[in-house]
């Protein structure tokens, strides 16, 4: 009896050290030590319990282990509740909602917290039918709910739902906590109920109120760009004694990054100043981002160097301030660089910065680099937001085949993701299957969003279909609950004037609640210059001119389509206009990466170091383009009379000289990529299809407007509908 007594005290006192050294493993996040704990607690008499095996599935979760959380959670004999919903919230904390989904299926009595876990999961990537029925089934089994569960729920919501769960909040009682209410506003903000918003802020008891729900409405006004309303309130806030904090001076910055108030920012900018807070982590990432969305990455910078101990946010900001500037673009990545030697490690953020940094570089080989750095990250891979990114860094690099891949392999998708692979094959011309895509997207639990509805317009707009077209403008409405937006009707505009239906536009145009607007027109003047109307084309350009005088594309249209038609004087008079307001072209250029070095061409190139090479290479092949048939269209020349000048001008176009160094430079059969600034020349497009056939090669060109796939049997993906 007393070996059996002073055994079982032995295993008590093993059982009480054993849970005290995980606790402090735990609020430490210490994986070594807690390993070695583990290590003994195996090999201990102690038998085995539940209790110090959730202790160890938390240790394993906390530390971002979650392999081996999942392996240990599989070997409790007999899992609790608790077990569950420790695993449940380390898959919530690393965006694995599908694991989390499915271990929630296999909880046999899930409890408040299981389910608030899961909801808010759901709230995070804004599942919100996913977190309607989730919501469903805990009334269903009477479960109790609290200010969280229906916080989480309507954080869900985008665009409808909040009415009927501003009731239910009311009903329950759960209408007095604070942050249901601030909840209900931010809801009512992003379903663009602003008045309702406002209504429900005043309707909150004075003595209620907190920080938060001031700057949820400051927020609220800077969405529907209410600058005004915004300021007042911070400025009541204030007077009134609140404490204001960086979360508070952060709302306030949002509000002029939104309406990008560079005047306002400034003066805010010397408030904080003058307050000691532009040293702040908070207000130093608010003010960067403020600077870098006006155009002043300079200034951003400046105020990053501010920055006593910059964190990853901060760095994060700058980081995607210089991806949104495409003068900025390769200082983003060496920025992320820079951030990894100061000791940072990327998140998802850092690498979705960078990863579209790539995407508008055209830089494959640097994308595939992220691509591997993201897989050995500690972070998990399969991170909707960074395969997001990465879909379209391969669409936008050509590879179109690498994206459907990723696509196809995601183990979670959301409406960014279908938004991104339906937009890539628009571009590269496969309409039919973006279509065919979109289709997929309304019987999955991903719903369309109005970006979704642009990428599906431009596909029809680049494949002619015009009846299909127009069902989806309308089912935006009638379906979705859509209010078309100024930039659907420019779809529409683009979709009616490339198939030349003229009428149509200007009946569109008469009957729109917006003006075309820049976009617009310029669409219906691109199309009048493709089908020869130069009456309505002219008239494109004045309306564009007059919106935009700067615009230079305006003035070369223009003048283009005179020429065309052979009226000189006409296009001489747009290029002396063009002159007189001191509106410069953009140069034309093409560039191609080769052995992770860009090479930049430009028309007549004299510069590049195997340019003898080139020409001597387009000599040789256009004479066998003219024995199959290829006619030079010296009309893209726009040379008057010397047909012998034009069609010499011809051969020296940028981004033939891109293709004839991509193909000198490559082995036989090895698909190549040009990008150019511009749209790709009409004569051009016709060459490289005649090339392509020659050399039996496909030939990508990326101009400023889509893709032109060219197959090796001389055929290009727009289908001659560009």
């Amino acid at each position: 009896m007393s070996l059996a007594f002073a055994h079982s005290r032995s295993s008590t006192n093993s059982f009480l050290l054993f849970r005290n050294l995980l606790k402090t493993c735990i609020a430490n996040r210490d994986l070594v030590v807690g390993r070695s704990i583990h290590a003994l607690y195996l090999k201990s008499f102690i038998p085995p319990d539940t209790y110090l095996s959730n202790h160890l599935v938390l240790l394993y979760s906390r530390c971002r282990q979650l392999n081996l959380a999942r392996q240990l959670f599989d070997e409790i004999p007999q899992p609790n509740v608790f077990s569950y919903n420790t695993l449940l919230a380390a898959y919530v904390h690393e965006s694995q909602t599908h694991l989390a989904t499915d271990l929630f299926s296999r909880i046999p009595n899930p409890d408040l917290v299981s389910f608030n876990t899961l909801l808010s999961a759901y709230a995070a990537v804004g599942r919100a039918a996913d977190a309607i029925a989730l919501f469903s089934q805990m009334r269903h089994f009477d479960s109790n709910m609290d200010g969280f569960t229906l916080s989480a729920v309507l954080s869900s919501l985008r665009l409808s739902g909040v009415e009927q769960f501003h009731t239910i909040a009311i009903t329950t009682g759960l209408y007095s906590y604070v942050s249901v209410n601030n909840a209900l506003i931010c809801c009512y903000s992003r379903a663009g109920l602003l008045i309702d918003a406002e209504q429900l802020f005043h309707e909150i008891p004075v003595m209620d109120r907190d920080a938060v729900s001031w700057n949820c409405m400051i927020v609220s006004y800077g969405q529907h760009r209410e600058g005004s309303k915004a300021l007042s309130l911070f400025q009541e806030m204030i007077r009134r004694g609140f404490v204001v904090d960086m979360y508070t001076l952060a709302s306030v910055l949002t509000v002029f990054t939104t309406l990008k108030d560079l005047a306002g920012g400034m003066q805010f900018h010397s408030f904080l100043i003058k307050s000691a807070f532009e040293k702040n982590p908070h207000a130093g990432s608010g003010l960067a981002d403020l600077y870098s969305k006006c155009c002043r990455v300079s200034d951003a910078m400046k105020a990053f160097e501010e920055v006593e101990e910059p964190d990853l946010v901060v760095w994060n900001t700058m980081i995607s301030g210089f991806s949104l500037d495409d003068e900025y673009l390769e200082e983003g990545l060496q920025f992320f660089r820079r951030m990894q030697r100061a000791g940072f490690r990327p998140d998802d953020c850092s690498f979705v910065c960078c990863i579209s940094a790539c995407s508008n570089l055209s830089s494959p080989s640097q994308g595939q680099q992220l691509h591997s750095l993201a897989m050995k990250s500690d972070f998990p891979t399969n991170l909707v937001s960074v395969n997001n990114a990465l879909i379209s860094m391969y669409s936008k690099c050509g590879n179109l085949k690498d994206a459907d891949k990723l696509f196809v392999r995601m183990p979670e998708r959301n409406s960014v993701s279908y938004n991104s692979i339906i937009a890539a094959y628009a571009q590269h011309g496969l309409g039919l299957h973006a279509l065919k895509l979109f289709g997929e997207m309304l019987v999955s639990k991903n719903e369309p969003t109005s970006i979704t509805f642009i990428s599906v317009l431009s596909a029809c707009a680049h494949t002619g279909r015009v009846d299909e077209g127009q069902r989806y403008f309308d089912s935006m409405q009638k379906d979705h609950n859509f209010e078309p937006s100024e930039e659907h009707y420019s779809c529409m505009i683009n979709l009616l004037s490339r198939a030349g239906k003229f009428g149509e536009v200007e009946q569109m145009i008469k009957t729109m609640p917006f003006d075309p607007g820049a976009i617009g027109w310029a669409a219906v003047l691109g199309a009048c210059r493709t089908h020869g109307n130069l009456e309505l084309g002219a008239r494109a350009a004045e309306k564009l001119l007059e919106l935009d005088p700067s615009n230079a594309s305006a003035y070369v249209m223009l003048a283009n389509m005179h020429a065309s038609f052979g009226n000189w004087e006409e296009m001489a008079s747009s290029r002396k206009l063009m002159r007189d307001r001191g509106v410069r072209k953009k140069p034309g250029c093409s560039w191609i990466e080769m052995g992770k070095v860009i090479h930049l061409f430009v028309a007549d190139d004299v510069s590049h170091p195997q340019i003898k090479d080139i020409y001597r290479f387009l000599e040789e092949i256009s004479e066998k383009m003219k024995q199959a048939g290829y006619v030079p269209d010296v009309k893209w020349s726009l040379v008057r009379d010397d047909v012998r000048e034009g069609v010499a001008r011809l051969g020296h176009h940028s981004e033939k000289l891109a293709v004839a160094f991509g193909l000198i430079s490559t082995a036989d059969g090895t698909p190549i990529l040009v990008m150019k600034n511009l749209r790709i020349c009409g004569d051009c497009h016709n060459a490289i299809k005649f090339i392509s056939k020659i050399a039996g090669r496909e030939i990508t060109v990326r101009d400023a407007h889509r893709f032109h796939c060219f197959s090796s049997d001389g055929s290009c993906s727009c289908g001659e509908f560009w």
